[in-house]
């Protein structure tokens, strides 16, 4: 059965959850230009939590997600396969890269693609799979 951590490995996991989460969407967002993207970040992200269930236990790391890690999964596979649809609406290729810059207010011109949308899809995809892997290891173990 997984022990709840020391007192340093709880406070610790409290403090990094926060800024690995946020790491991991600086290396998914930098990933079409440095490396990083969609596979990175969500090892990035899914080590956030492992640390968070080492310090807590499953319980306490199922309630922070808030999802079943099986649904990230699946919902990160359909985001991955709808970013191969749009090119199909303007007779192009399956899968060809689409850029759209629309005018955020505040904000000014983003860029907006299906390769970052299939990255998302991936991030979501490696994150929930980890998890339900590691979860699943650990409620075994207890």
């Amino acid at each position: 059965m997984i022990q709840p951590g020391s007192l340093i490995l709880s406070t610790m996991a409290r403090v990094l959850l926060p800024l690995q989460l946020l790491f991991s969407i600086f290396m998914l967002l930098r990933g079409h230009d440095l490396p990083g993207g969609g596979f990175i970040a969500g090892l990035v992200a899914s080590s956030a939590f492992i640390l968070y269930l080492f310090a807590f236990g499953v319980p306490a790391t199922q309630q922070v997600l808030r999802v079943d890690a099986r649904t990230i999964a699946g919902v990160g596979l359909v985001i991955g396969t709808l970013a191969a649809v749009p090119p199909i609406f303007i007779g192009e290729p399956f899968f060809k890269a689409l850029w759209w810059y629309p005018q955020i207010p505040l904000i000014g011109e983003v860029s907006i693609n299906t390769p970052l949308i299939f990255d998302v899809g991936v991030y979501l995809t490696v994150l929930g799979s980890v998890l339900a892997i590691v979860v699943s290891l650990a409620e075994a173990e207890e």
